[in-house]
C-alpha cells in the first residue's frame, strides 16, 4: 500500500499493551493476533495493489481479468466506492482515474478496518490501526475515556493543526507529503482545493473515500459532508484558512 502501518492493542486477558514494531517483546497471544491482522493487510495489498502486475486489480485495469471473475473483496470495495461516489456528487470517482479503475483512495481505510476487526474477534479489548494516517480504533485507551488523535499541520511536520476525539475512525488525505497526486474527476486532471482534509465517522473505508473527495473538492464537498449522517469533516485550504462541519469533535 506504499505506507507504514502501526498497530497497538490491549488484550482482554490483561496482557500488557503490545507494539507491532517489536515482535520479540510481545507476549505470545498478542503476537499471534498481530500476525493475523498483518496477514489481512498483506492480503489487501496483494489484491488491490496497482504496482504489482499480478494483483487482481492490476489485471482488471489492464483488461486481462474480467470483473465478473474477480475475488469477492474486489466487488465489495467497488460497491463502497460507488456509494461514496454518490455521497460526494462524483468528487470521488475511481472509474475516472488514468489507467483504469483505481480504488486506492478508499481501500487503505478498508484494509485497516479489516485488520482491526481481526484484532477484535481474536481477543483485543482496545486497539488502534494506523495506516498512513487512516486510523481505526476499538474500545478505549488505557488512560482515557476516548481516543484523542492529532491531525498533522501540513507545513510544519513537528506541529499539529488540531486534535480531535475519535470514536471509530479518522481518515486524512493531503498533498503535503506526496505532492499533487489526487485526481479531480470533474476536471479530469490532478488537482486539489485543500492541502489537508480529515473525516471522522463510523466506517474508516467510507471516511477514507470522503477525505479523498474533500481534499479534491474542498468546500463543495464539505457542504455535502454536512448532510451525511455520522460523518464530520475538517479541511485546510491551499491558502492556509480552515473550515469544518458543525459537529467535528475537536478537543477544545
Amino acid at each position: 500500500m506504499g505506507t507504514a502501518v502501526s498497530i497497538r492493542l490491549r488484550m482482554r486477558s490483561g496482557t500488557r499493551a503490545a507494539r507491532s514494531g517489536s515482535p520479540k517483546e510481545v507476549p505470545g497471544t498478542a503476537r499471534r493476533v498481530l500476525g493475523l491482522a498483518c496477514a489481512e493487510l498483506r492480503r489487501a495489498d496483494a489484491l488491490f495493489s496497482t504496482w504489482k502486475n499480478g494483483s487482481p486489480m492490476s489485471r482488471i485495469r489492464r483488461g486481462v481479468l474480467l470483473l465478473e471473475t474477480a475475488p469477492d473483496e474486489i466487488h465489495r470495495v467497488l460497491d463502497l466506492c460507488d456509494d461514496v461516489r454518490e455521497m460526494t456528487g462524483g468528487w470521488f470517482d475511481p472509474w475516472t482515474m488514468p489507467g483504469g479503475v483505481d480504488p486506492t483512495g478508499l481501500v487503505k481505510g478498508w484494509a485497516a478496518e479489516r485488520a482491526l476487526e481481526m484484532l477484535r474477534t481474536h481477543g483485543a479489548l482496545a486497539a488502534y490501526v494506523n495506516a498512513g494516517g487512516d486510523i481505526a480504533v476499538l474500545g478505549k485507551p488505557a488512560t482515557a475515556e476516548r481516543w484523542r488523535m492529532g491531525i498533522r499541520h501540513p507545513w510544519r511536520p513537528d506541529a499539529l493543526a488540531c486534535t480531535v476525539f475519535v470514536e471509530r475512525s479518522l481518515a486524512t488525505s493531503g498533498t503535503y507529503e506526496r505532492g499533487l497526486h489526487l485526481f479531480d474527476p470533474h476536471a479530469r486532471q490532478f488537482s486539489a482545493r485543500a492541502v489537508s482534509a480529515s473525516v471522522v465517522g463510523p466506517s474508516l473505508a467510507i471516511a477514507d473515500g470522503l477525505a479523498t473527495a474533500l481534499c479534491v473538492g474542498g468546500d463543495d464537498v464539505l457542504e455535502r459532508l454536512a448532510e451525511i449522517p455520522g460523518y464530520e469533516g475538517y479541511l485546510i485550504r491551499t491558502d492556509g484558512t480552515e473550515a469544518w462541519t458543525q459537529g467535528m469533535p475537536f478537543d477544545g
